[in-house]
């Protein structure tokens, strides 16, 4: 009995060997150093250590993509440990524009109902330039507004062309085209509200809606 039981063992153990061999052959073939179970992740034992092949070697482990997590601390310091790199450097940060913006009286820049401006609107024109000229210019919007007197389609080119005349004067001043915005708003947007009564032209009531006439001019860019 005891012999049978004997030679049962003897079997079970050949069997495991030649398994071992056969696994360690594939794994040889794979460059594979550790023992490989069904699930493809590597045996251990009930320590938690990966079970070795015939074929390991601390050169080999250093090529088995589990040898850093099985053999730490006797593989290369650098193997198992990814370089430091370098910190990026932030992109410096991008200044942000200013804006300024300056309102113009309408009857400074152009005689009444006009819009051919006048030498003292020109004169207010060249500070204006003068203030450009300390950006990095990104544009310049001049929004064009009338009084409430006259019919909206009127008062609304009339805004356009003042808008317009401020524009064409920048550009004689070196200020590039494209840079320069230009908008008519007419009689949409006045600043008196209803302070101002009646709708003949009479010259109180010019004087009182004087503040509705004007050009409305944004200065946009960074500091030198």
């Amino acid at each position: 009995m005891k012999k049978i039981a004997k030679q049962s063992l003897m079997v079970v153990i050949a069997a495991a060997m030649g398994l071992g061999a056969s696994v360690a052959q594939a794994q040889t073939a794979a460059d594979r150093v550790y023992v490989i179970d069904s699930r493809n992740e590597v045996a251990k034992s009930g320590a938690g250590l990966c079970w070795r092949t015939g074929f390991w070697t601390p050169a080999a482990a250093a090529n088995d993509p589990a040898g850093c997590a099985c053999d730490k601390d006797i593989l290369p310091k650098e193997k198992c440990e990814p370089k430091a790199t370098a910190p990026v450097a932030k992109p410096a940060a991008t200044p942000k524009p200013a804006a300024a913006k300056i309102t113009l009286a309408a009857d400074a820049l152009f005689d009444f109902d006009k819009a051919v401006l006048r030498p003292e609107g020109k004169k207010s024109l060249d500070d204006l330039v003068a203030k450009a000229g300390a950006l990095n210019l990104e544009v310049i919007i001049a929004v064009g507004h009338t009084d409430r007197l006259g019919s909206d389609a009127y008062n609304q080119k009339l805004s356009e062309k003042r808008a317009a005349a401020v524009k064409t004067y920048l550009i004689g001043k070196g200020i590039e085209a494209n840079k320069v915005y230009t908008e008519g708003k007419g009689e949409k947007q006045p600043k008196t509200g209803k302070e101002c009564k009646g709708n003949k032209k009479t010259k109180a009531l010019i004087q009182c809606l004087q503040p509705d006439r004007r050009v409305d001019i944004e200065i946009i860019g960074t500091k030198k």
